[in-house]
């Protein structure tokens, strides 16, 4: 079988039996993530414990290639940390503008399925849809944990969470 027929193959599945296609209970948090160049739009569903993604869901409507895509991105930062999620978000975006290593699309499985999107730059949007909103997600959560941690400092401003002059 020749491998763009493979890929094609791995994209159809991901699209016509999303396995994370359904409502998250208990989601940490919940972004929409939209593309208005094709109609597609989603709701991206991330539960984190410890820093960690535990469970991932998407729901919403859009066309084979950002329901796939979003498929294929929850199966693969499932179970890592926020840290390694964005690290392979960075890979991807890499891959489709072909700054990727081959070291980083074999990180990537059933996502370089995706890789030729780079040569059609109307379905780009529709690839990059799950990425983008799981981006920023993550980078919410980092901001909200700083706004935490800044909050338990002592007002003195001696960084020490634990101090006596805390208030």
């Amino acid at each position: 079988m020749e491998i763009k027929q493979l890929y094609r193959e791995i994209v159809n599945e991901h699209n016509l039996h999303p396995a994370n296609k359904r409502d998250l209970e208990g989601a940490t948090i919940v972004l929409e993530g939209v593309n208005p160049s094709c109609g597609d739009d989603i709701y991206l569903q991330l539960k984190v414990e410890d820093g960690v993604i535990t469970d991932a869901a998407f729901n919403g409507s859009g066309c084979a290639i950002s329901q796939a895509s979003a498929d294929i991105m929850i199966d693969l930062v499932l179970d890592r940390t926020l840290e390694e999620a964005m690290e392979l978000a960075a890979s991807f975006m890499g891959m489709i503008k072909g700054t990727a290593s081959e070291e980083e699309i074999e990180e990537l499985d059933e996502a370089a399925a995706l890789q030729d999107i780079a040569h059609m730059p109307a379905r780009v949007k529709c690839a990059v849809l799950g990425w983008r909103t799981m981006k920023q997600m993550i980078e919410t959560l980092g901001s909200q944990a700083a706004s935490e941690n800044k909050a338990k400092l002592c007002p003195s401003g001696c960084r020490n969470t634990d101090c006596d002059r805390r208030v």
